[in-house]
């Protein structure tokens, strides 16, 4: 894999695992948290949830789903 998509997987997990350990989470705590831009944020959060990871109960917040997730180190 390039470079930039190991990046890209690796910030997806670790925002993840942030949204795991924090429950509900706004995009700000994200941007806060990763020093990105919101578009950013929000590609990623796209990602997590297509994959029925991660769901917007409300607008601009961001909590995990039931779904289980086996992560590797």
């Amino acid at each position: 894999m390039k470079p930039t998509t190991d990046r890209m997987l690796i910030r997806i997990k670790d925002m993840y695992k942030y949204i795991l350990e924090n429950g509900t989470v706004t995009t700000q705590d994200l941007v806060d948290e990763f020093g990105i831009t919101p578009r950013t944020i929000q590609r990623d959060l796209n990602v997590l949830a297509f994959n029925d990871l991660v769901s917007s109960p409300t607008r601009g917040k961001w909590t995990t789903t039931q779904r289980k997730v086996k992560m590797t180190s």
